[in-house]
């Protein structure tokens, strides 16, 4: 089976013994519980629209180890192509779902692996490539979803790992044994962890031979033994609690993440692709970063457009579309928008041939795109309640409007333009409320500043990438000054 359906993945989650708590609590069926299901719907969008002739050339790509019709967030980018393809993927599952769908942290960290194990194995002569692209080709054949773990707990953030008082604020080896090793450790922010089928570890910084033990890669699976997953809250969360999908603002939808704690995980070396190789920690890191970097410029711009979409209904349900201030408004909600976009296709195309023959994007492109990200969202988000207004925090409960005395004042009163029904402009500004506040605000705000680094982190590598002493040569060349 190259491709599952939405439901075969789906039913596919209920044959794991996962360990998930939540509330203090253990989850006993995690895939039918009201506030994690809206993020399993989510994800199973990816496998849906692979499915559908109208997006297949989005959604799927012929695998260059089995020569099949894999899923794309399973395929390693042989071309620039792909790397533009992605971009225009995410999008799409961004406009269908408004909220992140959880499968691109895995997409970016099979390629990110596939060269830079291939780069370590030429180096010392492992063959950490091989077993990757063996794991990578189980992976595709039986279309399962992968979970990135890069970010670790960190503790003290000024001391690198082996120096913490704690030695396990960041995942380590703890025991090196004839068939595998064992780790200790957590990460954290988690997205779809919990959705996942097996989640594949990264270290989270560069290191040096000191903290040898914390530069590790591998893969398990998500209901491995000592392996355990404490889901995180998000504003609002307890509202897919109660009936009704009003007040949810989105309630098929939904985002996740969770603590991962792996409590002496053994791994087989099979799945371990890298094991104290130290001085190819940073590299996995500027690389994973880099394509996650790019891939907000594809998911983010697809929850825009919903968003967007969202709020120039409501302006209309207002009554204000024609006023000049709102239209202004709207136009530069979609160049900021538009501008992500242009930003993400940019470093795609800009692309180039790793050593492992994966494509790569621009770094320093993909970097530019993900500081905007930082930003853009903010402003959007700010414009998008300004059109709104006031009432999108200050609604009665749909219990209210549904009640048989209260609703029909709630109905009266809140109506806005004459013939559009009152519930249309309630579901309206629940959405706006949902993305701008509530919980898909996690992935469309919070996870744009943080995810994939915060902002700092990209200008170092901007700084980097950014070759001022070329930039430097242009001008003396024409002003006359020799160097």
């Amino acid at each position: 089976m190259a491709l599952k359906t939405g439901q075969e993945y789906i039913e596919s989650l209920r044959q794991r013994n996962i360990k998930v708590f939540m509330f203090g609590e253990r989850v006993e069926n995690p895939v039918d519980h009201p506030i994690i299901r809206p993020s399993i719907n989510a994800v199973a969008m990816t496998y849906e629209l692979a499915n559908q002739p109208e997006y297949e050339d989005l959604l799927t790509a012929t695998s260059n180890l089995t020569g099949k019709r894999v899923n794309r967030f399973t395929h390693l980018h042989q071309s620039t192509e792909d790397l533009v393809k992605k971009v225009k993927m995410q999008r799409l599952l961004g406009q269908k779902t408004g909220v992140c769908f959880q499968r691109c942290v895995g997409m970016d960290a099979f390629n990110s692996i596939d060269s830079v194990t291939y780069e370590i194995d030429q180096k010392y002569g492992t063959e950490y490539h091989q077993r990757f692209r063996k794991f990578l080709a189980y992976i595709q054949e039986n279309d399962l979803v992968v979970d990135g773990a890069m970010t670790d707990p960190k503790g003290d953030r000024s001391l690198p790992p082996s120096k913490q008082a704690d030695p396990d604020l960041f995942l380590r080896i703890v025991e090196e044994r004839e068939d595998g090793i064992v780790v200790r450790g957590a990460k954290v922010h988690q997205t779809g962890i919990v959705n996942s089928h097996e989640v594949l570890v990264m270290p989270t910084i560069a290191m040096r031979e000191e903290d040898k033990d914390y530069a590790v890669s591998f893969a398990v699976p998500t209901d491995a033994k000592g392996l355990f997953f404490i889901y995180g809250r998000q504003s609002c969360d307890t509202r897919s609690l109660e009936e009704g999908d009003i007040d949810k603002g989105n309630a098929k939808f939904g985002g996740q993440e969770a603590l991962t704690i792996f409590d002496n995980v053994f791994v087989p070396w099979e799945r371990v692709f890298m094991c104290r190789e130290y001085d190819f920690a940073g590299l996995l890191v500027e690389r994973f970063a880099g394509y996650h970097r790019q891939s907000y410029g594809g998911c983010k711009v697809g929850v825009g457009d919903v968003l967007i979409g969202a709020t120039a209904a409501v302006a209309q349900f207002n009554g204000v579309e024609k006023a000049s201030h709102i239209k202004d408004k709207l136009v530069e909600m979609v160049h900021l928008n538009e501008t992500l976009y242009s930003c993400g296709i940019a470093c795609s195309a800009e692309g180039n041939r790793t050593a492992s023959g994966t494509y790569l994007i621009n770094l320093l492109l993909a970097n530019v795109c993900k500081l905007n990200v930082t930003r853009f969202p903010y402003e959007i988000a700010r414009l998008a309640q300004d059109i709104a207004g006031g009432l999108m925090v200050t609604l009665p409960s749909e219990k209210d409007f549904r009640h048989p005395e209260l609703g029909k004042y709630v109905e009266k009163y809140l109506q806005g333009v004459a013939g559009i029904p009152t519930e249309d402009r309630l579901r309206l500004l629940r959405l706006i409320e949902n993305m701008t506040l509530g919980r898909a605000a996690v992935g469309y705000l919070t996870e744009s500043m943080h995810g994939a680094g915060s902002p700092q982190a990209m200008r170092v590598v901007i700084a980097r990438q950014a070759n001022m002493e070329k930039k430097k040569e242009l001008a003396f060349e024409l002003v006359g000054i020799e160097k």
